[in-house]
């Protein structure tokens, strides 16, 4: 039973269309304006749209070929992530000035735990809505949040009144609110699993909570377990600071097919290089290595190798990436290569105290 189980005060905080906001808050130009971060040229993909652009069904993920065709009058604009990355932080320190429990999802949104926050505030609700109104004031640009139980709720929840808005699901609306939902809202549930999901009868949360733990098993294997559980309100996956980096990785698409290695050999220099200034800038290295080659008919091909020790060197990642290039003949003309690597040396850091209490029905949200 939910009511049995221990609860935590968790604001998921979501920045409203980030890097095409960051783009606009710098261009007054652009304000009002339907832009698209990257995706220029033919074969470009978008990073970010506007919700000027949005209108259009214009969003990330596409190719921007198709979206200007969508949006005759898109802008395109070049992405700049040292900016992003520098607004990202300014948002974060806000964050701390909460809680010491944030756990970054991208640069943008994060969790936060405030369930004994550093303003002595029992309203996870008041200090959304405070770090939302800092966020504008400070910074320049609106944010969303979700407040609730867990993170799965709350992240949900930071999607409804988006933009620039914020919705609470009460520990006593957690089940409801659940069972109403669209089987599509729920997180993690992707495209595919949902059609999957969609030929079993489950259209919604009260479908899902209908099926047993042994069907769910059954049919979407491990992760079925999980769905069983999350419908039911049960998440117990604690905000996680300092979060561990696995994996650190570059690609680049390319404007034509590549079938010379020559020249595969030249992208792969430039790759090699952006990878290892990532990895001195975070002060880590790893000691496999990655590469990842999609083929001009879109099948994606990785060839790894885990080396005797960690590297960092642009030279030594080049070297390896050469290596795994050769490996085995290629099946088809190239469209994009990447290099990431993993098995980094990151060391985990003292995590601050998680503390959790009893679910009430007159709890503070």
């Amino acid at each position: 039973m939910l009511s049995d189980l221990p609860i935590r005060k968790i604001i998921h905080v979501d920045m409203d269309a980030f890097y095409a906001s960051v783009e606009q808050l710098d261009h007054p130009e652009l304000k009002g304006k339907a832009i698209a971060v990257g995706g220029g040229g033919k074969r470009g993909v978008i990073s970010a749209a506007s919700y000027e652009a949005r209108k259009f069904g214009v969003k990330s993920a596409m190719a921007g070929n198709l979206a200007a065709k969508l949006c005759p009058e898109l802008i395109f604009v070049r992405p700049n992530f040292e900016r992003y990355t520098e607004i990202s932080k300014k948002v974060r320190k806000i964050f701390y000035d909460y809680t010491d429990l944030v756990e970054p999802l991208s640069l943008d949104e994060a969790y936060l735990d405030v369930t004994n926050n550093k303003k002595g505030n029992p309203s996870a609700s008041l200090m959304a809505k405070e770090i939302r109104e800092r966020i504008f004031n400070e910074v320049g640009l609106t944010a969303s949040a979700g407040i609730s139980i867990n993170k799965f709720v709350a992240k949900i929840a930071s999607d409804y009144n988006k933009p620039n808005g914020q919705k609470t699901v009460n520990p006593e609306e957690v089940i409801d609110f659940l069972e109403q939902l669209d089987i599509r809202k729920f997180y993690g549930i992707g495209k595919v699993t949902a059609e999957k999901m969609y030929q079993k009868g489950i259209f919604t949360g009260k479908d899902l909570k209908g099926k047993s733990a042994e069907f769910l098993e059954e049919n979407f294997g491990k992760s079925g377990k999980s769905y069983y559980y999350i419908v039911r309100g049960i998440h117990n996956s604690q905000v996680k600071p300092n979060r561990i980096r696995k994996s650190l990785a570059a690609e680049r698409t390319f404007s034509e097919n590549l079938s010379s290695e020559v020249f595969m050999l030249e992208k792969l220099e430039h790759i090699a290089d952006e990878v290892s200034r990532r990895l001195l800038k975070s002060k880590v290295s790893g000691k496999s290595v990655t590469l990842k080659i999609k083929y001009s008919d879109f099948t994606l091909q990785t060839r790894s190798k885990t080396l005797q020790y960690f590297i960092s060197d642009k030279a030594l990642i080049l070297e390896t990436a050469k290596a795994l290039l050769y490996q085995e003949k290629l099946s088809n003309s190239v469209r994009l290569l990447g290099i990431s690597m993993s098995n980094l040396n990151t060391e985990t850091k003292k995590k601050p105290e998680q503390k959790s209490v009893s679910v009430q029905l007159k709890f503070e949200f």
